[in-house]
């Protein structure tokens, strides 16, 4: 799959800026000094759905409308990409319903309602729920909206283009990985711009098959996926996502959920932000490497702030106990 170019990107950057102002990036002292490093965060949670793949959707269905006449729009999801498909075709008048796993964060499920689309519970876990998407879709004649694709990737890399922009001379970004989308955008813009800063994506050990798959240089997908971070739940990785990132970042480390909520209550104790399991992945992941990147500019994604309450009980616990 080819790149966008730095035109194409600053096409999508400019749609997507109609929609949404550019989020914040932020030097925190207490993370740099916990980290030893000059550490820089991308503020993905504080956009209008509370995580980056506003900036997909809005792109996407944008192309999508163009291209014909569609009414109804289906995708599957574990919570953020479908806020972002709901909020998008909200916006272009259509019609939209997302697929879930049973048991999907609560409030996730919650938000998507209330942007109008149609909620529907399927399987046991996220792949179960996007193959039941690619037969509703088909079933209905709807519009099947896959969760990686380059139109995603041209919107997501916006924040990307923002990043280094706004923070130049980056030395390493720490990015989560779920199906690809948001590391791809990274790459994508990196490449456009020249830069030299090395990439390195970051997984749940529970939901490992994207680090199993660099590991190998093939795809290999996993018989589970089960982490606290619903948005890192992949057993089946994308074969173009796979190529950008193998050919793109320097290494993928593995974290585990007790790391991950380590750094969401780091987050909130250094920066009073809160951070989804996902989004507290890349911070987990740069305490995981703290020695190798002591004194670099480093820059990491927060990539999306929606937590249910029972996960934010046990964020605060994780605080309290000493963890932060």
């Amino acid at each position: 799959m080819k790149l966008p170019n730095l035109h194409a990107l600053e096409q999508a950057t400019e749609l997507v800026h109609q929609t949404l102002t550019p989020t914040a990036q932020i030097c925190w002292p207490l993370l740099s000094q916990r980290t030893g490093a000059e550490v820089w965060v991308k503020h993905e949670n504080h956009t209008p759905i509370g995580a980056f793949k506003v900036r997909g959707g809005l792109v996407y269905l944008d192309a999508l409308k163009r291209q014909g006449p569609t009414k109804r729009v289906v995708a599957a999801t574990r919570g953020n990409h479908g806020q972002s498909i709901a909020f998008a075709a909200a916006r272009a008048g259509l019609n939209s319903a997302v697929v879930v796993p049973r048991g999907n964060a609560v409030g996730k499920n919650a938000a998507m309602q209330a942007l109008g689309a149609e909620l529907i519970e399927h399987g046991a876990d996220f792949q179960e729920a996007f193959e039941h998407a690619m037969t509703l879709a088909d079933g209905e004649r709807a519009t099947f909206i896959p969760s990686f694709d380059i139109g995603l990737v041209k919107g997501v890399a916006s924040y990307a283009l923002e990043f280094f922009y706004a923070a130049p001379d980056l030395h390493t970004i720490y990015v989560p990985v779920g199906l690809g989308s948001g590391i791809c955008g990274t790459i994508a813009a990196r490449e456009a711009l020249g830069l030299k800063t090395e990439i390195v994506g970051v997984v749940s050990e529970n939901a490992a098959a994207y680090a199993l798959s660099f590991e190998a240089g093939k795809v290999i997908s996993t018989n589970s996926s089960d982490s606290i971070a619903d948005g890192l739940d992949c057993r089946v990785p994308n074969a173009d996502a796979f190529g950008i990132i193998r050919a793109g970042v320097e290494r993928i480390v593995t974290v585990s959920d007790n790391e991950i909520l380590s750094a969401m209550a780091h987050y909130l104790t250094d920066t009073h932000n809160l951070a989804e399991g996902a989004g507290a992945a890349s911070l987990a992941a740069l305490l995981k490497e703290k020695a190798q990147m002591a004194g670099k500019k480093i820059g990491l994604i927060l990539s999306g702030g929606n937590a249910d309450p029972s996960l934010i009980e046990r964020t605060l616990f994780h605080a309290d106990d000493g963890a932060a």
